[in-house]
C-alpha cells in the first residue's frame, strides 16, 4: 500500500505514464486507486506521430496492469519520507 498511498500526494501534478505498448502519455494526476489505475486529465501523447488517434482524447482512465513507468515531477519526491515509510511498512507498523 506504500505505493498507492505516495500516488495519491501526486493528485493534481503533472505526470507521465509509459505504457507497457510504449505509448506514453502525460497528464494531470485526477485520482489513483488500490490497484494502481489512474485517472489523468488534459493528456497529451508524448510521440503523437505514431498514434494520431489519440489526438482528440484529452481524459483517460489507465489499468493499473498495463502501466510500465510512472514519471513524477523531480520537486514532488520526498526522498526522506519514502525510506521512512518503506522503514515502517517492513516493521508492520
Amino acid at each position: 500500500m506504500l505505493f498507492y498511498s505516495y500516488f495519491k500526494t501526486l493528485v493534481g501534478k503533472e505526470v507521465t505514464v509509459e505504457l507497457k505498448n510504449d505509448l506514453a502519455i502525460a497528464g494531470t494526476l485526477h485520482s489513483v486507486d488500490q490497484y494502481l489505475n489512474i485517472k489523468l486529465y488534459n493528456i497529451r501523447v508524448i510521440n503523437e506521430q505514431l498514434y494520431p488517434h489519440m489526438k482528440s482524447v484529452r481524459n483517460c482512465f489507465i489499468r493499473g496492469s498495463v502501466v510500465r513507468y510512472l514519471q513524477l515531477p523531480p520537486n514532488s519526491v520526498d526522498v526522506e519520507l519514502l525510506h521512512d515509510a518503506t522503514r515502517r511498512e517492513a516493521r508492520g507498523s
